[in-house]
């Protein structure tokens, strides 16, 4: 459930108040373990916490007029969600999360890059605040370019996701055989 706020302060405002109290202890979680050179705001209808463009100018590669996202908090419908971008990339880095958080003896809630949570009880937030503190941005950045690298050179020639990282529109790209013999 995307929200259409602004500003952080909007999107916490919008929140029902159990909601709001969780959404904001785990910000400020985060807050106090986040580099310096990363930037909070409002990203894809959540709060974000990416690389700013005077850091990285590249931005994201699925849009690069995006900075690149390194972890995210939002308000869902049935749930709350953490995005770690952070915990992915080197293997080492979700093996340590995922073990830190078993010993805690919380179940783990997670999707391709999300910790769902319900309540604020569910979390480890000691885990999700080293998991920020262990990531600089300069080393999410190679990271990064590592993953992009590898995995264009993975794709083959004609692949949208190709085009799309180069810059490249991509729409209306794809023609039959037959749309380019009419031509």
């Amino acid at each position: 459930m995307q929200s259409k706020a602004t500003t952080v302060q909007q999107y916490l405002a919008e929140l029902p108040a159990v909601r709001r109290l969780a959404v904001e202890s785990v910000r400020a979680v985060i807050l106090k373990n986040l580099d310096p050179l990363f930037e909070e705001g409002m990203q894809y209808g959540m709060i974000g916490y990416y690389v700013p463009h005077r850091v990285y100018p590249s931005g994201y590669h699925c849009d690069p007029k995006q900075p690149l996202p390194f972890a995210c908090l939002a308000s869902q419908k049935n749930y709350m969600s953490i995005y770690l971008g952070c915990i992915y990339g080197p293997s080492e880095n979700e093996r340590w999360f995922r073990k830190a958080w078993a010993q805690t003896g919380k179940r783990l809630d997670i999707g391709k890059s999300c910790v769902r949570f319900r309540k604020l009880e569910d979390l480890a937030l000691n885990v999700i605040g080293e998991a920020i503190r262990r990531v600089p941005a300069r080393e999410f950045i190679q990271n990064y370019e590592s993953v992009i690298k590898a995995t264009l050179h993975r794709r083959p020639a004609g692949d949208v996701d190709t085009k799309r990282a180069k810059g490249k529109k991509t729409k209306g790209t794809a023609k039959t055989a037959k749309q380019k013999q009419r031509k």
